[in-house]
């Protein structure tokens, strides 16, 4: 048992509301203000408790063996204030990013707002990255090849999205389909840097300070969003990622060599392939991290190496050998569902345990931690 009491090796029930590959990012809030959690997934919002279906726009759907969806990634946030939940949607990579306006109730196609023409990454990033209290947009922008960030209205702030550069034009990491993208504190200066598979940029102490110093290291391979922790405990931080395409899941060790502050990777695991969104949180309430992922099937229409093998899911259990080095031990969650472009960690229910959602070709499910 953990301090919270809760078993080290949880289980989870299955729950499919939805059989249409509609969307590969997925996201929650309480949409109609009820005090149950909604989950939303592209043009669509399903209401809890029975998951009726909703149409935020008018409804898309697409065949998973040869299509894409219009949303590779959602996520929710009170953008304009008003205390209601909206939706922010990110199309397929260089294409657009919108965010929805709840309707409060009125039973009517949310209205759209127009954010930006281009964001070409796979793993778009909601993060509070001024430490403000609220979130802010980061990714690329494929016109110029520059990292940028979008200070998120606020009021008496600034009434649209505000864009800041991160980078130079033309950087690493800001071309079209750009695989790798990260929030976390590489440094341990206090404050969070913004990270890709190529290297890192060092938040200034104005992060609207242009351009962001740029670190280059190599971080592995293409591959989905990205996490900092001092996994080995020595006093300095960790990046995790995992494949988006091919096989591996890595920790990427921080050490130093010749003055110099590089990383050593370390393979996790390398049994399933496409592991093309992946979250951190700690599933059996143990005080560590654990990562969860799986594969997003047909990522590429069943053409990548292990396309057509089961969609799996699964949560990786972090442990500490004495000497403080990580061990992660795989648990199976599902063999028929996977995940799609972002797996989100939430607890959906309200019980304390943290549950998992996803969309993706197989649909949107989510699974209760019991």
């Amino acid at each position: 048992m953990s301090e919270t009491g809760q078993e080290s090796s949880p289980s989870f029930s299955k729950h499919r509301i939805h059989d249409a590959f509609i969307a590969e990012g997925v996201a929650v809030a309480d949409v109609d203000k009820d005090g149950d959690k909604d989950i939303l997934a592209g043009f669509h919002w399903f209401e809890a408790p029975d998951w009726q279906i909703h149409d935020i726009q008018p409804p898309q759907s697409f065949d998973y063996k040869t299509a894409y969806s219009s949303t590779f990634v959602n996520f929710t946030m009170d953008v304009n204030e008003d205390g209601w939940p909206d939706l922010i949607r990110i199309d397929t990579p260089g294409e657009g990013v919108y965010w929805y306006e709840n309707p409060k109730g009125e039973a009517k196609h949310w209205p759209t707002h127009f954010i930006d023409s281009s964001a070409c990454n796979e793993a778009p990033m909601l993060v509070d990255l001024d430490q403000d209290g609220r979130k802010d947009l980061v990714f690329a922008h494929e016109d110029t090849g520059t990292m940028i960030w979008f200070r998120s209205p606020k009021v008496g702030r600034n009434s649209e999205w505000e864009v800041i550069p991160i980078s130079k034009e033309k950087a690493l990491g800001t071309n079209r389909y750009a695989h790798g993208l990260g929030f976390g504190d590489v440094n341990s200066d206090g404050r969070p840097d913004i990270i890709i598979r190529q290297g890192w940029w060092e938040a200034p102490s104005d992060p609207t300070e242009v351009p962001w110093d740029f670190h280059e290291v190599s971080l592995g391979e293409a591959c989905s969003q990205m996490y900092t922790v001092d996994f080995d405990k020595d006093g300095d931080q960790d990046i995790i990622s995992a494949s988006a395409h091919q096989y591996g899941i890595w920790w990427h060790e921080q050490v130093k060599e010749k003055g110099n502050n590089t990383f050593k990777r370390h393979l996790i695991d390398s049994t399933f392939s496409q592991s093309h969104g992946a979250a951190l949180a700690d599933i059996n309430g143990d005080g560590l991290p654990d990562f969860i992922t799986g594969k997003r099937f047909f990522a590429h229409n069943g053409k990548d190496p292990g396309g057509k093998d089961a969609a799996v899911l699964y949560w990786f259990e972090l442990q500490r050998e004495p000497d403080g080095s990580p061990n992660w031990v795989p648990h199976l969650i599902d063999s028929d569902s996977g995940v799609g472009l972002q797996v989100l960690v939430e607890d959906l229910n309200g019980d304390g345990r943290l549950d998992i959602i996803s969309s993706n070709k197989k649909g949107v499910q989510f699974f209760l931690q019991e």
